[in-house]
């Protein structure tokens, strides 16, 4: 009979700061590339954050990127929470890396009143 694998994820280092370099690209403080999936659900808005290397283009200035609904830079705060350039605050659901891949998920808070 055949062997049973099984992988157990771990929980990975948070990045300091993610920029955005261009479109759909985001880099931290290690030059490592991250690829955002935005969640938008009626409730929820999170954006799965995935580590994946990938060629870098030339770094785009603000006024070069096209509207988007993700922050230009998030900064991690205590509490495990991002802070937004935009002022928008969002949680880290999970940060998982499994077999040398790394996700994570964050969900936007509502903002403070």
């Amino acid at each position: 009979m055949g062997e049973l694998r099984f992988f157990c994820a771990e929980n990975a280092v948070d990045p300091d700061r993610l920029w955005i370099w261009e479109k759909a690209r985001y880099v931290d403080e290690n030059r490592r590339t991250w690829l955002p999936i935005i969640i938008k659900t009626e409730n929820n808005f999170q954006v799965l954050m995935r580590q994946e290397d990938v060629t870098l283009g030339e770094a785009l200035s603000p006024t070069q990127l096209m509207p988007c609904p993700l922050p230009l830079m998030w900064q991690l705060y205590p509490g495990r929470r991002y802070r937004g350039s935009d002022s928008s605050i969002w949680r880290v659901v999970y940060h998982i890396e499994l077999r040398g891949m790394e996700d994570m998920l964050l969900e936007q808070l509502p903002p403070l009143e």
